[in-house]
């Protein structure tokens, strides 16, 4: 049966691990790994603009001996109007995956209804399941466990990082506060099925409006910009009710000893993040740009294994 990532929680805690610890051999041989030798060819569809996510797909999949077929949506007939379900059906007879960075969640899902491949979301309005994979591989290198940590995100709590987070951090164990303002909570049925997941592994989700609250004793903390993509024409208003969200050396000192802090790029500085903290001894957030690189390509090989292609090193 053919697998798909398109959201956090179509991996089980067992199989994420599983993904995590292919991403660290990964890292550790880098061109051992070559599943997609021929070269086969993985189609990156971009409806949004993108640099780490591009540039990550594209290095990794040719390192995995493949050739990255980057395609711009509105220059294909995707953009034009063509079915998502029709688009599928010749991708996949050519491709060996689908990687999509897009809107709507549906859109991604119906993709994968259709596609006899395995697809990839690289992004959608309602979630980021690539940069977790990278976060969660980040802070294991610093931390060297993840079960039992304390995550706070902060900033907008209704974007698709903090859903990500509490799905994500649910799975491996981890204790995840979203620091937002009330207004900016995270979608409920997403913080309801986080809870629930949470349940099973020994961990917990919480959305949290008092930035001191979040912040104490956290053992990672995270943000992204306040602005996401298409919301650019509402900047002066959105990022006022953050201000005390910021992470700052203030929120750094409020946290547990050692931190680690994380933001997915591109990053603002002075306003969600001070440029002490970012570019500071606490900052990871160049190797989680890097491990983007690493994790997916455990993603896609593990992907393609589950689906029946056992190409490559086991």
């Amino acid at each position: 049966m053919v697998r798909h990532f398109c959201t956090d929680d179509d991996l089980t805690p067992d199989e994420l691990v599983d993904v995590l610890d292919l991403a660290d051999a990964i890292k550790a041989e880098r061109f051992a790994y070559r599943p997609l030798e021929g070269p086969r060819s993985v189609a990156l569809i971009f409806d949004k603009p993108s640099t780490r996510t591009r540039v990550s797909f594209s290095v990794g999949v040719a390192e995995l001996g493949g050739y990255p077929l980057v395609i711009d949506a509105q220059s294909a007939q995707l953009g034009r109007g063509e079915s998502i379900e029709d688009t599928a059906r010749v991708l996949d007879r050519q491709c060996a995956a689908i990687v999509w960075r897009t809107f709507e969640q549906d859109r991604l899902e119906a993709m994968a209804s259709a596609s006899a491949v395995p697809v990839v979301n690289a992004l959608t309005d309602l979630y980021h399941p690539c940069q977790l994979l990278a976060d969660l591989q980040t802070v294991r290198e610093r931390k060297g466990e993840l079960a039992g940590l304390t995550l706070t995100y902060a900033g907008d709590g209704a974007n698709n990082m903090a859903h990500s987070y509490l799905l994500a951090g649910a799975l491996v164990g981890m204790h995840v506060r979203i620091a937002a303002p009330a207004a900016y909570a995270p979608d409920a049925a997403i913080l309801t099925r986080a809870t629930e997941l949470a349940r099973k592994t020994g961990g917990s989700v919480a959305h949290v409006s008092d930035p001191a609250d979040a912040f104490s004793d956290a053992d990672v903390l995270a943000t992204d910009t306040w602005v996401s993509m298409g919301q650019e024409s509402e900047s002066a208003e959105r990022e006022a009710p953050f201000v005390p969200y910021a992470l700052t050396a203030r929120a750094l000192g409020l946290a547990a000893s050692e931190p680690v802090v994380l933001h997915c790029l591109p990053a603002y500085r002075g306003k969600e993040i001070a440029a002490e903290v970012i570019d500071g001894p606490a900052s990871a957030v160049w190797d989680e740009a890097e491990n983007r690189l690493h994790a997916q390509k455990a993603l896609l090989t593990w992907l393609l294994r589950q689906s029946g292609d056992t190409r490559g090193p086991a």
